[in-house]
């Protein structure tokens, strides 16, 4: 396949990394140092299923430079949709379909309605990955696990391929014809834990088994059960306890991603979360108390890292 990786970072550079090392034709999107530093060095996977070095490797910070692509694997940060999504159409060759990778569960609408809900998959992510430094991914997770599928729930001849692809470059790709449910499960967890994480700012073995903070976080994801079921998406009837109980067998050191950019100074995907949540519930006339309480700690310090970052 000819890929263009939008947004070069922990996911898309690590999964594109995959790709390009298996054979594919590969285009990362990228910028600043980084760019630089692929451009220059090519790009280091430091990995625990092994190092991999990439070079030369394609990158550009110029859209007109990717070729038609057949997929292009869309994995800019949730707060950069709004300012990218309009691009997307120009880097997408004739029978070309863009995966979204983000965390949440708006993305994949987003990107449909710029190209068309026919050439966008959604893809659903689990992986520990990060930029380590300019041009050095580093990826710490035994799972690397992507799940693929179509809006409008039929599992296509695509979607497989691309699942295919993934899985015979190292991942553990999988197709599906439920990728809503599969996201709104995944958003359940990752927005819980995320949220109350960032909030708590402790490891997750310090707070888990505290009576009051494992409270908020059970409540935290009923909140999201209940919406999802307005939504008309059907969770499995255990996803609470099943949930709780992988958090359960976490490392006691493990974080999220959202508690690590607060702990580091960076924006947050507060609005893709917690926010959502709200923003939905209010929608469907859903309560939700504990969504409202971590959105509204944890938008100053959205906000306040925008600014260093001198983005109003």
């Amino acid at each position: 396949m000819r890929v263009t990786v939008f947004g070069s970072g922990g996911v898309g550079g690590y999964f594109g990394a995959l790709l390009a090392r298996a054979g594919h034709a590969v285009t990362f999107i990228a910028r600043g140092s980084h760019l630089e530093a692929m451009r220059t060095r090519g790009l280091q996977v430091n990995s625990i299923h092994g190092d991999f070095h990439l070079h030369p490797v394609r990158a550009t910070d110029r859209l007109e430079e990717a070729p038609p692509a057949d997929l292009v694997l869309y994995a800019v940060k949730t707060y950069h949709i709004p300012e990218t999504v309009a691009a997307l159409p120009r880097l997408l060759g004739p029978e070309g379909v863009v995966l979204t990778t983000q965390n949440g569960i708006e993305a994949p609408d987003q990107v449909a309605a710029v190209v068309g809900a026919e050439r966008t998959l959604a893809g659903a992510v689990w992986v520990v990955s990060q930029i380590e430094a300019p041009g050095v991914i580093r990826q710490e997770s035994a799972f690397r696990r992507i799940v693929v599928g179509e809006l409008n729930g039929r599992l296509t001849p695509r979607a497989q391929a691309i699942a295919r692809a993934f899985a015979e470059a190292g991942a553990e790709g999988e197709a599906t014809a439920e990728i809503r449910k599969v996201l709104w499960t995944k958003f359940l967890f990752i927005a819980s834990i995320g949220g109350v994480g960032s909030v708590v700012r402790l490891p997750v073995g310090a707070w888990r088994a505290v009576p009051e903070t494992r409270a908020l976080l059970e409540q935290a994801m009923r909140e999201i059960e209940a919406v999802a079921r307005a939504e008309g998406v059907i969770l499995d009837p255990d996803v609470v306890p099943q949930t709780m109980a992988f958090i359960d067998n976490l490392a006691p050191g493990a974080t999220a991603s959202m508690q690590r950019d607060v702990e580091a100074g960076r924006p947050l995907e507060i609005e893709a979360m917690s926010g959502a949540v709200v923003r939905l519930g209010q929608r469907r006339g859903v309560p939700t108390p504990a969504h409202a309480f971590i959105y509204a700690a944890l938008k100053p310090v959205h906000l306040q890292a925008l600014q260093r970052a001198g983005v109003t």
